[in-house]
């Protein structure tokens, strides 16, 4: 009986401390990842806040070894990208979602899209580009910001698609089955109750979209490319921050690496406000 006891007390310190190391452990790599991504802030912040000014806003990208100058026009050509792609994708994806959750369930049809949608998620964005490049660009005979917004929507629309799945199968059955009882048809059902029960995740799931296509350069350089000057005309080549950042940062200009830092600063920022928004969002829904 003694030497019962004592097997027992010697299991339980060695559960104790393998607790503790494991605790350790997972300290130990989490300040290993806080570290890397609070000196990549820093940096982004130290250097980009230095360039920041007005003129940033107003004036478009100047020639090489120029003082001066801004990023108006790259600024703007993103703008036009990020609406435009969200407009596109958005709708396609919260109808790719409502039909796999409401009326695909275990059809053989649904379990292909899921299957593409995973393959999608998980597919580099330069491989997207490449597809749009050889579908539109080829074909057309010139970059253009068309084919930089359907690039975009393409990386955009199997997030949105994934959310608005997930956000609609989390709606209790019983939300359904009493407007069912009421003589309800299943399109107002899908209209009235349920997207509306799941709008704050579908929207974060939009936001986290947008989030993810702000910064995206690969796409962008087999497609939209670049303009030099103030343009809104998207059938033909136009400026854009992650392509001018990827061209003013690999330049030996030291007047456009600091507005390749400024850039990297405005999209950081785009993205933090997106996230903190989203979680906003989403913790109102958990309320």
């Amino acid at each position: 009986m003694y030497s019962d006891h004592t097997r027992t007390h010697r299991l339980q310190n060695w559960r104790r401390i393998k607790n503790k190391i494991a605790i350790m452990l997972s300290l130990i790599t989490m300040a290993f990842g806080l570290f890397w991504l609070v000196w990549i802030l820093f940096s982004t912040f130290e250097k980009g806040l230095g360039g920041l000014s007005f003129d940033v806003f107003t004036e478009m990208t100047p020639p090489p070894n120029t003082e001066g100058g801004g990023l108006a026009n790259a600024i703007m050509g993103s703008f036009l990208l990020i609406v435009w792609a969200t407009v596109i994708g958005t709708p396609l994806g919260i109808l790719a979602g409502i039909y796999l959750a409401e009326y695909g369930k275990k059809r053989w049809l649904a379990s292909i899209i899921r299957f593409i949608n995973d393959i999608l998620l998980s597919a580099p964005s330069i491989i997207i580009g490449l597809f749009v490049y050889m579908l539109i660009v080829t074909h057309v005979g010139h970059f253009s910001g068309w084919a930089g917004i359907i690039a975009l929507a393409l990386i955009q629309l199997p997030i949105i698609i994934r959310t608005t799945e997930n956000m609609l199968l989390l709606i209790p059955n019983t939300l359904r089955e009493a407007a069912y009882a009421l003589g309800t048809p299943r399109w107002r059902v899908i209209m009235k109750i349920t997207l509306k029960a799941a709008l704050s995740g579908i929207v974060t799931g939009v936001l986290l979209a947008i989030a993810r296509i702000a910064g995206e350069t690969a796409p962008l350089l087999f497609t939209a490319l670049s303009n030099q000057f103030w343009s809104t005309d998207l059938s033909y080549p136009i400026a854009n921050l992650p392509v001018t950042i990827f061209k003013f940062a690999m330049s030996p200009f030291i007047e456009w690496q600091q507005l390749a830092w400024v850039g990297v600063l405005l999209i950081t920022l785009f993205v933090l406000f997106l996230n903190i928004l989203a979680r906003l969002l989403f913790s109102q829904k958990a309320k």
